[in-house]
């Protein structure tokens, strides 16, 4: 996730960033003439192919191949104007061309394309909410826990029954999938290589919106089972959108703050003191029942999750039951990704509690045994040490194959 992840990542970065946008490009262009349909409401994807920048991002050899090999389409291209404009040089402009288009290192393009879906790029219209993952919820308990299980980990009471056991749901791999090629496989199903069915298809038992919804939630299980089981969220999670409410203002969308402004969310349940205001993020309260406390002392935060539904919502992020979360704080960079969870009654934070931390997207993070559960050795607290960490570190998650 770090800037300095990858050796090469500066470049690789930047390939990954152009390969994204001349495809959305593509695929806008070809829409607007006509050349595709819509797929559930989005334009389709009208290839069953399409550049595997995941296998890019762990084959820099290979990226570079095709770095070099577009780098001489486009000096072939520049030569062909060049002949046309110059008939004096326009042999030479021409040979140049076409010996470029020679010398390139072409990669096997059944290396540098994968399967596509016409829902490949599509986006997720439910903005990561806190009532679309609670909505979520509802659909996987009554859809998908049977063979997923409930935390996720493909080991629901039918798994064993099943030809294939499911994939986990709490692993990096899976997380790392577009959003839309998540929602093609849940409406239309996925098949083995013998042709098979490994998973049904639930297009007609499941509207577009439930399926945006469960998708959402399972993020949400992923980071939950990952806290608990490991220490660590296995992909990274965006902090969640929900309305907050300040001194009886109108609510406003947690995403106005997405950018600017790190992020605490602190559990409260009325038994414990309020946490403290502080300059360096905004403190947000999470209720159980989604209002803010009667009395707040001065000084002591006071905006609030205005949605009951947060509670749960934050309890499943933080790999807790959710009659254990109050006290526990979660921490999001400016970004709007969550990077840290503080537990209850914890005096300090600590280098563990940073559950997001660089080289998640290639490979190189620090596993939970390695970390050190003591206060972060520096001059500073732990607070501070964690957030200038934060800041020193962004995240740059890959997902289906490019920085997000």
């Amino acid at each position: 996730m770090g800037a300095s992840v990858w050796p090469d990542a500066v470049w690789l970065n930047n390939l990954l960033a152009v390969l994204q946008a001349a495809q959305l490009a593509l695929l806008r262009l070809c829409h607007a003439l006509g050349l595709t349909g819509d797929s559930h409401g989005q334009p389709a994807w009208p290839w069953a192919r399409r550049i595997a920048g995941e296998t890019l991002l762990i084959d820099p050899g290979l990226a570079r191949q095709l770095a070099w090999s577009i780098g001489a389409m486009a000096f072939a291209l520049l030569a062909l104007v060049l002949a046309l404009a110059w008939r004096r040089g326009q042999l030479a402009s021409f040979g140049a061309g076409a010996l470029a288009l020679i010398l390139a290192p072409w990669p096997t393009p059944g290396l540098v394309l994968s399967p596509a879906a016409p829902t490949s790029f599509h986006v997720s219209p439910t903005r990561f909410a806190v009532a679309s993952i609670a909505r979520g919820e509802r659909v996987y308990t009554q859809h998908c826990a049977a063979c997923h299980g409930d935390d996720g980990r493909g080991e629901g009471p039918l798994a064993a029954s099943l030809s294939r056991w499911p994939p986990t749901l709490a692993g990096p791999l899976l997380g790392r999938r577009a959003d839309g090629e998540l929602f093609w496989h849940v409406v239309a199903g996925m098949r083995g290589r013998d042709g098979q069915p490994t998973m049904p298809a639930f297009g007609t038992t499941l509207g577009d919106a439930d399926v945006w919804a469960v998708i959402d939630y399972m993020k949400a299980l992923s980071a939950g089972t990952g806290a608990r089981l490991q220490g660590t969220w296995p992909t990274p999670l965006a902090l969640p959108d929900l309305p907050v409410q300040c001194a009886g203002a109108a609510p406003r969308p947690l995403a106005d703050w997405r950018g600017t402004q790190r992020v605490r969310l602190v559990a409260v349940d009325g038994h414990a003191a309020l946490p403290m205001e502080d300059p360096r993020f905004l403190t947000l309260l999470v209720t159980p029942d989604g209002h803010a406390p009667a009395e707040v002392p001065q000084f002591r935060a006071g905006c609030v999750a205005a949605t009951p539904e947060a509670w749960a919502v934050m309890a499943r992020i933080a790999g807790v039951p959710a009659a254990a979360l109050p006290g526990t704080a979660l921490l999001s960079d400016r970004q709007g990704w969550l990077r840290a969870r503080g537990a209850p009654g914890q005096a300090a934070w600590r280098e563990s509690d940073l559950l997001c931390t660089a080289g998640q997207a290639g490979g190189q993070r620090q596993s939970a045994d390695a970390r050190i559960d003591t206060p972060v050795d520096t001059p500073v607290d732990g607070l501070t040490a964690l957030l200038l960490r934060m800041d020193a570190e962004p995240v740059r998650f890959v997902k289906g194959g490019f920085v997000h």
